[in-house]
């Protein structure tokens, strides 16, 4: 799968004097073996501290393991189970499914897998960096 994270259409923006729109979510991109609908970060609506969308894992899809640098994160699974392997050398798991909330600290090494081979994960995203992947960095289980 081809990355497309910083494709942006500002066009699909709405200004109506302080409260911006995107109807249905935006153009999708691509990044880490998800599919994320456009959502709303500096890039297109100039926020300055936060950025939101919705991502969508395919069935059997995994979110190689990465950190967030100094941005916390907030996670809403609308649809699917999802297995988190984290910490140090991705030692430990955890299994969250819809209807949970997830909160990742900052600086927290994990990946990510959907647990279904033929359901996609759907999920509301939320972080607070305005620059969305910017802070993101790939993670070697291998190395720690």
């Amino acid at each position: 799968m081809k990355d497309d994270k910083d494709k942006v259409d500002i066009k699909a923006v709405e200004d109506h004097d302080g409260i911006l729109t995107i109807r249905g979510g935006g153009d999708k991109r691509n990044w880490n073996g998800i599919h994320y609908k456009q959502g709303m970060s500096a890039k297109n609506v100039g926020t300055t501290r936060l950025s939101a969308n919705i991502a969508t894992i395919p069935p059997s899809g995994v979110a190689k393991a990465h950190i967030h640098d100094e941005f916390e994160l907030i996670l809403y699974i609308l649809e699917g189970k999802v297995r988190h392997e984290f910490g140090p050398g991705l030692k430990q798991t955890l299994e969250n499914e819809a209807g949970d909330f997830i909160y990742i600290k900052p600086g927290v090494p994990h990946e990510v897998f959907n647990m279904s081979d033929t359901e996609p994960v759907v999920a509301f995203v939320a972080r607070s960096a305005a620059d969305e992947w910017d802070k993101i960095i790939p993670y070697d289980r291998e190395e720690g």
